[in-house]
């Protein structure tokens, strides 16, 4: 006769093994991600869009249109974001080497003085050469034609974002009914995703509006000091608030180059003081909490997400580092009881015991 054989328990495995599989884990899924960044950029950039023009549809709900007008708004206005953002890009990077060519005479006199004075304040020949290989006008000139060849990529890439803004903005419109669908037992899952979305709505928000107050500051500063086209500054300013923490940065190049060329050190270290003041003011002390309460980040969270979702899917990922540290924490610790501590660490303000039983109750 056959006996029964009783289960056996599972086994339980050590708190550092588990980690240990965390890791590893984790290690692979971001592996993949990094191989496949030409696919993954554009998919999230066009998951971004839908959820920022999302709201579009409701109006149109709310009056009865049908779900087909809901979808073709989101996507015109999604279409229409990605048209003005590339030709904002497209003309200060036209115009930065019209410049840079109508200017190149001058920078290379310029950079002759400069030499000249490192010279006379005693550096040895390799200071000189590598100052030179850098100040060298055939070199920004490379540069600038790199950054063309980095855009036209860029916008190749864009086909892929067009396609998917398509399916996905038919697709939200079905999303919209999994609560009536499958009722209050999907409501906690459900408000994580509303609070995503509104998180990223937010810190976009919180970003066109000083980008804005930036974009004129910088613009009528420039315009004073007489540097050449101010407003395409103003427009390079605007559209690189959208890089946290550093952003600035990529904004005050173009602009001190032709100060350098047309003004000498005076005019360039203007210039800098000027973006020093306002744009450190506002887009490195200021923003950033700002950006942190409308998004319960913390500013060191933050700033690290610049620099790893740019080494993890390329340029697009430090415009969408916010976002997709938005969507990590929601995926992996915003359903895990455990993960509370984690929460709290990274600055989401909702991450303690009593919000959290509320959120298991599905309730406010």
């Amino acid at each position: 006769m056959k006996r029964d054989v009783p289960p056996q328990p599972a086994p339980v495995l050590s708190p550092s093994l588990r980690v240990l599989i965390i890791l590893a884990t984790t290690v692979v899924v971001l592996a993949g991600v990094y191989f496949a960044r030409s696919l993954i950029g554009p998919l999230a950039l066009a998951i971004v869009l839908v959820v920022i023009c999302e709201p579009v549809r409701r109006p149109l709900d709310r009056r009865g249109w049908p779900r087909w007008a809901g979808t073709t708004a989101v996507i015109l206005v999604a279409y229409l974001v990605l048209v003005v953002m590339g030709l904002l890009l497209w003309v200060a990077g036209v115009q930065f080497a019209q410049l840079v060519d109508e200017y190149l005479d001058k920078l290379r006199g310029s950079l002759d003085g400069f030499l000249a004075w490192l010279q006379s304040v005693g550096l040895d020949q390799e200071a000189t050469d590598a100052a030179a290989a850098v100040l060298d006008p055939q070199a920004i000139v490379g540069l600038v034609s790199s950054l063309g060849g980095t855009v036209i990529a860029v916008l190749t890439a864009l086909f892929f974002v067009v396609s998917y803004i398509i399916f996905m903005a038919a697709d939200a419109a079905r999303y919209r009914e999994a609560e009536r669908v499958f009722g209050a037992g999907r409501r906690p899952a459900l408000a994580r995703i509303r609070r995503l979305n509104t998180g990223i709505r937010r810190y976009y928000v919180v970003n066109a509006t000083f980008g804005a107050i930036v974009a004129v500051i910088d613009g009528l500063a420039l315009w004073a000091l007489g540097v050449p086209v101010p407003v395409v500054w103003a427009v390079l300013a605007f559209v690189t608030n959208f890089v946290p923490n550093i952003g600035f940065v990529l904004g005050l190049i173009p602009p001190a180059v032709l100060a350098f060329v047309v003004g000498g050190w005076p005019l360039l270290l203007a210039v800098i003081a000027i973006y020093c003041v306002v744009n450190v003011v506002l887009q490195v002390l200021v923003q950033p909490k700002f950006v942190s309460d409308a998004v319960d980040l913390s500013l060191t969270l933050s700033f690290f997400s610049v620099i790893f979702w740019t080494f993890v899917i390329g340029p697009l990922g430090a415009i969408l580092s916010i976002p997709l540290t938005l969507f990590v924490r929601a995926l992996v610790l915003e359903g895990d009881p455990g993960a509370l501590w984690l929460r709290w660490l990274s600055g989401d303000r909702d991450a303690t015991p009593a919000a959290a039983a509320r959120e298991r109750l599905g309730g406010p």
